[in-house]
């Protein structure tokens, strides 16, 4: 019989590098939000894979970049601190982006940890240049000693049953730490608010989306409808322009978000959802402690 393995896995890069993206095709659902901006995940993240022989958990975290305020901070620091903390790291990369700065810094800290890590190069299928990709993978691999190196699309899935067959095989023997049919470690009403925020990312422009946070006010089953899941939930951000934008004219931007978000929550949730949303304004909450706590960031952290 079969030994049982299990064990988790980090994936840390670069923001926008696809890690989200690789995370969601691998458990084959939506457990962590995807958008064309920077620095969309904010959290640490974790997805369950499970299979007859092995549970790997991956944890997703915010992208790796120069921060210019304390939200910025946090999700530098919940990145770095799942170095330490895992069996193995997957560290991705874009493979249209030139090795700089964020890489080095990125490294520095591999090799203050030193952790099993992979070098995952995602889009290789939007690579033009398969020369200079080589060239930018060595430029990487002289820096630190990964164990491997692949070359992934996330969004096609290329090549990632093989980078699931690696990490299994560089895995131990270990216990089933979450029930075979869980894919994620957070609650429901942290995924809601992900969805939430994920559209407002995907609708609006310029100074709007990363000034946002969305906090469930209530959420619970409707009494004469059981498969009906009633949510209120409010969208704070900092400025009133911003406000003005996120309800838009007449109210269709706020029309628009619920909407879209209704259409993932049903297919995630599998049930029908009636969505109430509010906009409220929290001048610099990104900068305030107290208001990063009661929206749910530095949970335990001594900041």
């Amino acid at each position: 019989m079969s030994s049982f393995k299990s064990g988790f896995v980090a994936l840390i890069g670069r923001p926008n590098v696809g890690k989200s993206t690789l995370l969601n095709n691998i458990l084959k659902t939506k457990v962590s939000i995807i958008s064309p901006k920077p620095q969309t995940t904010r959290d640490l993240i974790e997805g369950v894979y499970t299979t007859d022989n092995e549970q790997i958990i991956f944890v997703d975290t915010p992208g790796i970049h120069k921060p210019i305020h304390k939200l910025g901070e946090f999700m530098n620091s919940e990145s770095l601190s799942s170095l330490a903390d895992v069996d193995l790291v997957l560290y991705l990369i874009d493979g249209n982006m030139e090795f700089g700065s964020g890489d080095s810094f990125i490294i520095n800290e591999l090799k203050r940890v030193n952790p099993k890590t992979f070098l995952v190069v995602n889009k290789v299928d939007l690579v033009k240049n398969k020369e200079k990709l080589l060239e930018n993978v060595l430029k990487f691999t002289k820096e630190y000693d990964f164990k491997e190196v692949f070359y992934i699309s996330a969004l096609n899935g290329n090549n990632i049953d093989l980078l699931l067959k690696n990490i299994s095989s560089n895995l131990e023997e270990g216990p089933m730490f979450f029930e075979k049919d869980q894919i994620t470690n957070h609650s429901e009403s942290f995924l809601i608010s992900e969805i939430i925020r994920e559209k407002v990312l995907y609708l609006t422009k310029e100074e709007v989306p990363h000034s946002v946070a969305v906090v469930i006010e209530n959420k619970e089953i409707d009494k004469a409808n059981p498969n009906l899941l009633n949510i209120n939930a409010t969208i704070v951000c900092e400025r009133s322009s911003q406000k003005k934008i996120i309800i838009g004219k007449n109210g269709q931007m706020i029309k628009q978000i619920g909407i879209d978000a209704r259409k993932d929550l049903c297919l995630i949730l599998g049930k029908k959802i009636y969505l109430e949303l509010f906009v409220r304004v929290e001048e610099d909450w990104r900068n305030k402690n107290r208001e990063l706590k009661k929206l749910g960031y530095y949970q335990d952290k001594d900041f």
